[in-house]
């Protein structure tokens, strides 16, 4: 399956900002920007709604948690009880190091691989790159278009918001 994509190069992420905005004003659909760092108020420009990510944190957190105090209980309560320092058998105060850890552990793990997941970051020989530029000192603008977008029309709107110059490419993996 092939892309086609308008892409704006800009050179300055002030530029770039007020260009998003403006762009998405005039009922132009954004398909991403690609920046060589991070950009303070890119995501509100962009219409991007707030990650849900901390919700899976929480329980991978709480998974985490769960299986801690399972094993502990399970392994010194019924498993392989063993008497030490006069404790009881289920002491939860002990458990307390293991399953802090553990719950760190889950949720980071679990973060990770669902961060990658959702941002389709998957093991692959080549990353697709629309413009090598962006991740060196430019800042690139893509758009999807399809044969019924005016080009001269998106193209006279990057220019007059502030694009030095847009380019078509054709991407066959994305």
């Amino acid at each position: 399956m092939t892309k086609r994509f308008a892409l704006g190069i800009f050179d300055d992420e002030d530029v770039l900002l007020h260009a998003v905005e403006n762009v998405r004003e005039a009922g132009v659909k954004i398909y991403e920007v690609f920046t060589p760092f991070p950009i303070h108020g890119i995501d509100d420009a962009m219409g991007i709604e707030r990650s849900r990510l901390p919700i899976a944190a929480f329980f991978f957190g709480l998974t985490g948690l769960a299986f801690a105090l399972w094993l502990q209980i399970y392994t010194l309560g019924f498993d392989w009880p063993m008497i030490i320092g006069g404790k009881p058998h289920i002491a939860l105060p002990a458990f307390i190091p293991v399953a802090f850890e553990l719950t760190v552990l889950f949720c980071c793990h679990g973060m990770v691989i669902t961060f990658y997941a959702i941002s389709k970051l998957y093991p692959r020989w080549k990353t697709p790159v629309l413009d090598v530029r962006s991740t060196d000192d430019k800042f690139v603008m893509a758009i999807e278009v399809n044969e019924n977008t005016d080009m001269n029309k998106l193209t006279q709107i990057l220019r007059e918001n502030g694009a030095s110059e847009v380019n078509q490419k054709e991407m066959s993996k994305f």
